[in-house]
C-alpha cells in the first residue's frame, strides 16, 4: 500500500481520556504513559490541555521534552491565552503540534458561543493562524461537527486550511452519528472543499451510542486519514473510539479496508494494563482485543476447533496483541538482571537503579508469598512500588483487622505522620470500612471517597489484590493505588497513597472544558 493508505493514529488518552470523571493522571503518571504509546509508535500523542491547569501544563511540557518518535499534541481553545500557553508548553518538543478547536453546530454556536456564523469563521481563522505563527503542524477542529449543517462546515474547512490548518478534524463529539451517515459526511467533506486536498482529514468518535468505532472505520472507507482513539475506549461519558479496536480492525480487514497503521500491535495488552491501572478503570473480562476473555475458549465446540485449527474460531492470534507475555518463568532464586530484562520485554522503564532495586525487593517478597508470578504481578508491583515513592506524609507501619461473625469488625493501625508514628482503633460495618475509619480518624482529610475497587490481578487464591481508592477533596481528585495479597493491606495502602497524593498536591481539577 502506498503513504496514501496510511492511517494516522492520534492517541488522546492523556488529555480526552483524563476528562473521565476520576481519571486525572499526575504528571510522572502521564510520562509513563506517553512512552508507552511512544514504544507502541502512535504517530501522535495529545499530552493534555495545556492552559486548563499548571499540572496539566507541566505534564505537556515534560512529554514534549521526553517523547522524541511521535508528534506530541496540545489542545487549546480558538482564543489566544490556550494556544499561546500550548505553544510555551511545545516549545522543547522534537515534534509538536497545536489543535485548536471551535463549535460549529447550530446549537452550540447560539447558546454555548452565543456567536453568529461569521463570527465563528473569523474566530477560527485567527485562531489556526495565530496557532501556525507559533507551530508548524496545527489541527482544526469543528466541534460537535457531527450535528453541523454540511455547508457552513464546507466553508469553515476552506478558511481553516487555507489559514495553515494541516489536519481538519470532523469529530462526533456527542456520540449522534450513525455510520453511513457520518461516512457520507466525510465524503462530501473531501469532494465539495476546494483545498481538501492540502489537509489530512481527522475523525474523533465518541460512544454514548455504542458506534464510536464504527463510525471510525466507515469515516476511513470514506476517505479520513486520521483516527482520534484512545487506550480502552477512556473518555468522558461513554468514552471515545477505543484505539485497540480501530488497529486490530483494520490489520484483521485490510482485504476489506485497504489501508493499514504503523502500531506495533505486541505492545497493545501491555498499554492497556498500565492504563488501566493508572487511572483505576478496570477493563471488563469481555473487552475486545485486551479483556481476559478476549482469547479465552469454554464452549467444547470451540475448545476442539482452535485445538484443530485456531483460525476456526479465532480472527487474530493473541499473540499479535501481547497476550503471549502473559506469564512470567521467574520465582525467588531469580536474579536482578534477569528480572529487569523481563520488565523491559514488557515494556516497563524505571527511572534509574533506586527504582528497580525497590521493585526487586518486592519481587522478592512477593515470590515468597506466591509460587507462580505472572505479568500481570509484575505491572502491579512496579506501579505499587511508584506509589511508595510518592512524598509520604502519611505511611502504614502496621495493621491488625478482627472482623468475626455476629461481632462489628475492628481494626487496629500504626501510622507514621511526618516521621511520628500514631496508633488508631475504629470500628465499622466491615473491615475495610473499619480500616478507612481508623486511617481518616488520624488523618483528617474530610475527603470525599468516591471509588472503592479491588481486581484479583491473577488467578488462584494467592493471587494479589490490587485496590483504586478514588478520594475528592473541593473539586478535586485523586487515584490512590495499592497491591498486596492481603486485600486489607492493599486496601490501607490505596487509601494512604491517596491520601499522599492530596498532601502533595498530586490532584487536580479536571479539565471539564467543553471540547472535542
Amino acid at each position: 500500500m502506498s503513504s496514501n493508505d496510511r492511517v494516522i493514529i492520534f492517541d488522546t488518552t492523556l488529555r480526552d481520556g483524563e476528562q473521565s470523571p476520576g481519571a486525572s493522571m499526575t504528571k510522572e503518571e502521564k510520562l509513563r504513559i506517553a512512552k508507552a504509546l511512544e514504544r507502541m509508535r502512535v504517530d501522535v500523542i495529545e499530552a493534555g490541555f495545556a492552559i486548563a491547569s499548571p499540572g496539566d501544563f507541566e505534564a505537556v511540557k515534560a512529554i514534549a521534552d521526553t517523547i522524541k518518535d511521535s508528534t506530541v499534541c496540545s489542545l487549546s481553545r480558538a482564543v489566544d491565552g490556550d494556544i499561546d500557553r500550548a505553544a510555551e508548553a511545545l516549545a522543547g518538543a522534537n515534534s509538536g503540534r497545536i489543535h485548536t478547536f471551535l463549535a460549529t453546530s447550530p446549537i452550540h454556536m447560539q447558546y454555548k458561543l452565543r456567536m453568529q456564523p461569521d463570527q465563528v469563521v473569523e474566530q477560527a481563522v485567527k485562531a489556526v493562524k495565530r496557532a501556525r505563527n507559533l507551530c508548524a503542524d496545527v489541527e482544526f477542529s469543528c466541534e460537535d461537527a457531527g450535528r453541523s449543517e454540511i455547508d457552513f462546515l464546507c466553508r469553515i474547512i476552506e478558511a481553516a486550511i487555507d489559514a495553515g490548518a494541516r489536519t481538519i478534524n470532523i469529530p462526533d463529539t456527542v456520540g449522534y452519528a450513525i455510520p453511513h451517515q457520518y461516512a457520507e459526511t466525510i465524503r462530501q467533506l473531501l469532494n465539495r472543499v476546494p483545498n481538501a486536498d492540502k489537509a489530512v482529514f481527522s475523525v474523533h468518535c465518541h460512544n454514548d451510542l455504542g458506534l464510536a468505532v464504527a463510525n471510525s472505520l466507515a469515516a476511513v472507507v470514506a476517505g479520513a486519514r486520521q483516527v482520534e482513539c484512545t487506550i480502552n475506549g477512556l473518555g468522558e461519558r461513554a468514552g471515545n473510539a477505543a484505539l485497540e479496536e480501530i488497529v486490530m480492525a483494520i490489520k484483521t480487514r485490510a482485504d476489506l479496508l485497504n489501508v493499514y497503521t504503523n502500531i506495533d500491535t505486541p505492545h497493545i495488552l501491555s498499554t492497556s494494563r498500565l492504563v488501566s491501572g493508572i487511572t483505576g478503570f478496570p477493563v471488563q473480562p469481555n473487552k475486545a482485543i485486551v479483556g481476559a476473555n478476549a482469547f479465552a475458549h469454554e464452549s467444547g465446540i470451540h475448545q476442539d476447533g482452535v485445538l484443530k485449527h485456531r483460525e476456526t474460531y479465532e480472527i487474530m492470534s493473541a499473540q499479535s496483541v501481547g497476550w503471549h507475555t502473559n506469564k512470567m518463568v521467574l520465582g525467588k532464586h531469580s536474579g536482578r538482571n534477569a528480572f529487569r530484562t523481563r520488565l523491559e520485554e514488557l515494556g516497563i522503564q524505571l527511572a534509574g537503579e533506586a527504582e528497580l532495586n525497590a521493585a526487586f525487593a518486592r519481587f522478592k517478597e512477593l515470590a515468597d508469598k506466591k509460587h507462580e508470578i505472572f505479568d500481570e504481578d509484575l505491572q502491579a508491583l512496579v506501579s505499587d512500588t511508584l506509589a511508595d515513592e510518592a512524598p509520604e506524609h502519611f505511611k502504614l507501619v502496621y495493621l491488625e483487622v478482627a472482623s468475626k461473625t455476629g461481632e462489628v469488625p475492628h481494626a487496629t493501625l500504626v501510622i507514621s505522620v511526618a516521621g511520628q508514628e500514631q496508633s488508631v482503633g475504629a470500628e465499622g460495618s466491615g473491615p475495610v470500612d473499619a480500616t478507612f475509619k481508623a486511617i481518616e480518624s488520624i488523618a483528617n482529610s474530610e475527603a470525599n471517597l468516591q471509588l472503592y475497587s479491588v481486581n484479583a490481578i491473577t488467578q488462584g487464591t494467592d493471587s494479589q489484590g490490587e485496590v483504586t481508592v478514588r478520594l475528592e477533596k473541593g473539586g478535586r481528585i485523586v487515584n490512590g493505588n495499592g497491591a498486596d495479597t492481603d486485600i486489607l493491606v492493599a486496601s490501607a495502602k490505596a487509601y494512604i497513597n491517596a491520601l499522599n497524593l492530596m498532601q502533595a498536591g498530586g490532584s487536580k481539577a479536571h479539565p471539564q472544558v467543553a471540547g472535542v
